[in-house]
Formats: structure tokens, sequence, C-alpha cells
């Protein structure tokens, strides 16, 4: 036990070899034996019957009927010689009814009484007339022996006794020659053990990619601590679609009862519709994709397992989408006030250069006349925005992107029957001002590339009705109506820019969540008219249902 408990020092394969080539040894040695056993026990059998069918034969012989009942020892003894010697026997001994011998191997004994040195006494053959088969020692040693009557010619009466003999010397020689034979086929046996151990174990470690056991139960651990510490849902499903990896994550964003069992039972029995099928039959990889899921919006990541060109399993990560947004949106909106802050800073550094060069050359009327100039601009459009919305974060939204208008020499206008008050306080104001932001941006962008500096870019709003509605004009150079379906589409873009094709695809995502329209036409003279439409009463797509709906 203490070897065996040992060979954990070894590796695997030391350990598997060792293992299989003792189980091997065990099997191989407990079969021979009982082979052997088993040999030697039929081959007795086999050789007493031989004895006792040989012994039949010649009871049955009418040459021997008649000279054992005329006792006639001068034929009988040649006789049972030639028989012996036939038969491959060790001796023929042929008896009276009383047992007295009238043919033995040796003379000498021809008179003498069969129970002189047999411990047999013949009683069931001379009373019973019975044939049967005999262990005996004789005067030649232990031997089995096949003994049958001789009946009359009219078979009324015993006559006599046959007994033919095979020394057990000769038995085990046969046997030996026998077991010589099996004694090879073991050590063949054992030996294609050891081999196939060697080949199992180096196939057995090549399928656990080489590892130990310990390293196996280290690696088993350290994933399921990676699993359930992530913050990420990870499903994942074998060959036939059976899940084998659900972590607690999972089961927490997709609000799934945490006391059954996911473990074992099919996909699409627990997420019908998930499209891990789809990765398992098609082999390709899906990355960042969104999808609506257990009526939640995820952004989803699906990797095949492949192994020996293979797929034979599906990994999923996912995490809800809005959490992704609410990142998104946070580094937007600090990108936003950052770019508002350094507008101002690189618009009020220049107004500044230019009221000091006028105090240093005396010009101080015209100084003053800049200084009026600029406060009453700011002013009106911070009046403007008031008037318009009581909204503190669209307020902040439109102030900046005023003052990157300014610093790209743009004019930001706001209609002046603009009225945006009665904003549903359940409207997330950060998906609001993303959508409002994201055309703001594409519009000036459009502006300054068409028309250049001075060029205007004019808003409206009205949160008359049910619906709240955003309108943008520019002064770009207009959308083609054959691409007005293709500019929501995440990455299409004409700037030849990376970082691109992101931003209407996200209004496009957006207002469609929140229940809303946008639409896109030609403005006039020039440019494109771009129009939101968000009901008050936040119909949110994806809200009902269990089942996956992709967003392309």
């Amino acid at each position: 036990m203490a070897k065996l408990l040992s060979l954990r020092h070894f590796r695997l394969k030391t350990r598997m070899v060792l293992i299989l080539g003792f189980i091997a040894i065990l099997q191989t040695g407990a079969l021979g034996h009982f082979t052997i056993q088993y040999l030697d026990k039929v081959l007795h059998e086999q050789i007493g019957q031989q004895a006792m069918r040989v012994a039949q034969t010649i009871a049955s012989s009418p040459d021997v009927i008649r000279a054992v009942s005329e006792k006639d020892s001068a034929f009988l003894l040649p006789l049972s010689l030639k028989l012996a010697q036939a038969a491959q026997a060790r001796f023929v001994v042929i008896g009276d009814s009383q047992g007295i011998r009238l043919a033995h191997l040796n003379p000498q004994r021809l008179g003498k009484s069969m129970s002189d040195d047999d411990t047999d006494d013949n009683s069931k053959a001379l009373i019973q007339g019975q044939s049967y088969v005999a262990l005996d020692k004789g005067s030649i040693g232990w031997s089995i022996r096949g003994k049958a009557p001789v009946f009359s010619a009219d078979g009324t009466q015993i006559i006599g006794i046959i007994s033919v003999g095979y020394l057990l010397t000769e038995v085990d020689r046969i046997v030996s020659r026998h077991q010589l034979s099996m004694i090879v086929a073991i050590t063949l046996a054992l030996l294609f053990s050891v081999l196939t151990a060697l080949w199992f174990a180096n196939h057995f470690r090549k399928a656990i990619f080489n590892l130990e056991p310990e390293q196996i139960g280290r690696t088993f651990q350290e994933r399921n601590a990676t699993l359930e510490t992530v913050r990420e849902g990870i499903v994942a499903i074998n060959q036939r679609g059976i899940i084998t990896t659900f972590n607690h994550a999972a089961i927490k964003t997709l609000q799934l009862p945490e006391d059954e069992e996911y473990i074992g039972r099919h996909i699409t029995d627990v997420l019908p519709d998930n499209g891990m099928l789809d990765v398992l039959e098609s082999g390709e990889h899906h990355f960042d994709k969104e999808i609506w899921l257990h009526d939640h919006n995820l952004i989803a990541n699906r990797f095949p397992l492949v192994q020996n060109g293979v797929v034979n399993g599906v990994v999923s990560s996912f995490r809800l989408k809005n959490e992704v947004d609410l990142v998104s949106r946070k580094l937007t909106r600090i990108q936003q006030y950052a770019d508002s802050l350094r507008s101002q800073s690189h618009e009020y550094n220049n107004k500044l250069h230019t009221i000091a060069g006028l105090i240093q050359i005396g010009a101080i009327e015209q100084a003053l006349n800049v200084i009026g100039q600029e406060t009453s601009s700011h002013q009106s459009f911070i009046q403007t925005i008031m008037r318009a919305t009581s909204d503190s974060i669209l307020a902040g939204c439109l102030l900046g992107k005023y003052n990157r208008a300014r610093e790209l020499n743009l004019e930001l206008r706001i209609e002046e029957d603009s009225q945006m008050s009665d904003i549903p306080p359940a409207l997330p104001r950060e998906q609001l001002v993303s959508i409002l932001g994201n055309l703001i941006d594409n519009a000036l962008e459009a502006t300054l590339h068409e028309h250049g500096p001075g060029g205007v870019v004019t808003i409206s709003m009205s949160d008359l009705g049910k619906e709240l509605i955003f309108e943008v004009n520019d002064q770009g150079p207009g959308i083609p109506p054959e691409d007005e379906d293709k500019i929501f589409t995440r990455g299409y873009t004409t700037k030849n820019k990376e970082g691109h094709g992101i931003g209407l695809h996200l209004v496009k995502q957006l207002t469609t969540h929140l229940g809303g329209l946008i639409t896109v036409e030609p403005a006039e003279p020039s440019g494109s008219r771009f129009t939101v439409y968000i009901p008050k009463s936040l119909r949110r797509t994806g809200s009902s249902g269990h089942g996956s709906k992709e967003q392309q």
C-alpha cells in the first residue's frame, strides 16, 4: 500500500504504465492459473474417459470374451501388450470373474489377485457390472485407469474385467506441454497489455494537453473561481448542445431562478433562440454582437471550441448593454465636457488676446465693444436655451455644442419657438443627450466640410402632443436617396478616417430602443434634416418575450 501511495510522486505516464502493467499481470496471471488448472482437470478427465472407452472396446471383443471364459492366458498376454501399445496406454490388465490376473505387463504377476497392488476392489465392474474411471496406485505407480466388465457371450453374467491404465507421469508430461503453450500465450498477452498501456498513457496525456493530474485539479479550481468572480455571464455548451458551464453572473444577468440546476440541460431548454447552436454549426466567431435574450439587451461574444479541426463546443460571454452604454456615455459626457471647456478656453483666449491688444493700442472703446458683443452673444444663447428647456442636462449639452460650433467658426442656432420642457422623468437623460449630441456633431462636421467657416446648424425642439420632436438642420452636401438607409449601419461612413460610422448607428439604436423613430430628408436650400420622434410613453423595444433578436 505504501508503494502504491508513493506512485503520486511519479509522472502521470509512469503511473499509468505501472498501474496498467500491474493490473495486466494480475489479470493474465489469474487467467493463466485458472486456464492451466482447468486444462489439467480436462486432460485428466479426457484421458480417464479414453482409458474407459478402450477397456469397453476390449471387453466387447469376441476373442477376448472367449479367452477370458477359457482363462487362456497364453492368448491374452501377448494380446494385452499389443492393445496397450496400440492405445498408447501404459498397461492393459485382464482378469477373470474373481479378479485373478489373466494378462499383465509383468508375467510374474499372472495368477495373482488384481487387488494385491490396487486400492480399488473392482466391485463396481465385477459385481455391479459398471464401467468407470479410477485413480489408483499400483506396482508401477499412480495411474488413471479405465475399467470395464467382461460379459459372457450371451451377456447374462460377468466373467472378467479389463483395466486400461495411463501413468500420471505421462499425463503430467502432456499437461506440461500444454502449459508451456499457455505460458507463451500469457507472456505475449502481458507484453501486449504493457504496450497498450504505453500507447494509452501517451494518448491520454496528449488528450489532456500534457498536464499532470495535480495541474488539472488546480486548473479546474482556478477556472471555477475565475468563472464565479468575473462580472460577465459565461455559458458553455458541448457538441450536443448540453450546457457544461453556467456561472452565477449569467444567472444573475438573465434573472433566472438561482435554485435550479442548469448544467446538464440542453441550451434550448434554458435559453431558446440563443444563437450558440448556429456558432456550433458554422464555427464562426461572434464578437461584440448586440442581441436581445430573455428580455435583456446584451453585448455578447461567442467563441467556438475547435479540437483537431472539429467544433466540439461553444463558449459565450455577455453582459448587459446598458452597462456598456453607461460606461460609453460617461466617457462621452466627459469628452463633451472636455471639448466644451477646451472650446471655451480656446475661444476666450482669442478674445482676451484681442481685448488686450486693443487696450495696449489705446482703443478702449473698441475693447469695450468686443466685450459687450461677446457677453451679449453668449448671454443671448443661454437665454434662448433657458426659454426652450428647463432640463439642466439637455441645456448643458446644447451649451457645450454651442461652444464647439464657435471653435469651428460655425453658428449653432435654436429656433425661437422651440420648447422642450415636458420631458418624462423616466426618459434616460444620458440617452437623450447622446442622441441629440451625435446628431449635432454630425451636422457640424458636414457643414464645416461643405460650407466652411460661417456655416449654420439649426436646432428645433417641440414637446407638444404625445412625442418629443428634435430637428437638426445642417448645410452639408446632403445625403443621396440611395444612401438614406445605409447611413445608420454600423461602420458606414463617407469619411476616410477611423472611428467614424458609429454615431448615427448609435442614434438609431437608442431611438429604436426608446420606441421612437428617426427620419432624414433634404433641407432647404441645401443640406440634410434629421428628425427624431420619441414617444413620451416610452414604448421600449424588446421588453416582452424571451427570445433573442439580434440587432444587425
